[in-house]
């Protein structure tokens, strides 16, 4: 995860009130809208929620994201009116912990109708994997340390799918019905995806991988494999000539194929490991945004295309 530029909360508030101040008038037109659409106005953090929100709300709902495609969801800052637009919508879903000014703009909004994701699934600590040492992500939310990326494991995802669906029933109920056949469907899909990691993972000939971005911690730790960070929160980063030996000690007892790069960050490092161990690059896609770029349109196709890739690093028993 990138090194991540913060914005202070003087900032955030100044852009609250501005943001807030340029909604006023418009801001009763927008909700009459929405009531004569009929459609409930959700906002969404970043892609794994937007993805939520659209599959669980169907036809019910109008989602915007405050990442846009492209941009890494961590760097986000958000304008005056992004930040005001919190303050009239009619439900924002986001995972603490993950963006600081998504964070503060919340906070300091009062937006009453909030869902934070992380408060869904149990969080856990990952990220030690470099040198022994802590490089896991820096994180923003209560619990330091707690790894944000609840998402890359179908088995936690459904268990927010779940609470992000029970909390629509009750925000819009006249659509209840809608909103428990989408999610339970949901569910399902995402039942089944976990059966297909179980399976595709479960006889492979080393059951480690190398990642610049030491996002698949609960991945791992689902289906037993064990990820190596490069560099620690920084996907960019160069990685020190000792951490580079140690990977190649690594990548020689463990039979490790592969280094794998995401989409949203330069794969530089990775080419950089790669050489300096003899193996190959390809995509580990962290899933935090889809672009042009991505193995697929969606959440489900992004993630079997992690799952491939996977199988096809760590090789056949």
């Amino acid at each position: 995860m990138n090194i991540r530029r913060l914005i202070p909360a003087p900032a955030v508030a100044g852009a609250v009130v501005l943001g807030l101040t340029a909604l006023t008038a418009c801001s009763a037109s927008d909700a009459a809208d929405r009531k004569n659409g009929d459609r409930l106005d959700v906002v969404a953090s970043f892609y794994p929620m937007q993805f939520l929100a659209e599959r669980i709300g169907g036809d019910h709902v109008s989602v915007t994201t405050l990442t846009k495609p492209g941009v890494e969801p961590h760097d986000l800052e958000l304008s005056p009116r992004e930040v005001g637009r919190l303050s009239s919508a009619d439900f924002i879903l986001y995972l603490k912990g993950l963006q600081p000014a998504v964070d503060d703009a919340i906070k300091l909004s009062e937006s009453k109708h909030t869902l934070d994701a992380a408060t869904l699934t149990s969080l856990e600590d990952h990220g030690a994997e470099v040198g022994g040492e802590e490089h896991g992500h820096e994180h923003h939310g209560d619990e330091a340390g707690a790894d944000p990326h609840v998402w890359l494991d179908p088995v936690k995802y459904a268990e927010v799918a779940r609470g992000v669906g029970k909390s629509l029933e009750k925000t819009d109920p006249e659509h209840a019905a809608d909103y428990r056949r989408n999610t339970d469907a949901l569910v399902t899909r995402l039942g089944a995806l976990d059966t297909a990691f179980e399976q595709g993972l479960a006889g492979t000939a080393t059951k480690t991988f190398i990642t610049t971005h030491s996002a698949f911690g609960y991945l791992a730790e689902r289906y037993g494999l064990t990820q190596e960070g490069i560099a620690g929160i920084d996907p960019e980063a160069e990685p020190s000539p000792a951490r580079i030996g140690e990977l190649h000690t690594i990548a020689r007892e463990k039979k490790v194929t592969t280094v794998f790069f995401e989409t949203l960050a330069s794969d530089k490092t990775a080419k950089t490991v790669a050489r300096d161990t003899g193996l190959r690059t390809d995509v580990l896609d962290p899933l935090e945004g889809i672009t042009g770029k991505s193995r697929g349109t969606d959440y489900i196709e992004v993630m079997e295309s992690n799952l491939a890739a996977l199988k096809k690093a760590l090789g056949p028993a």
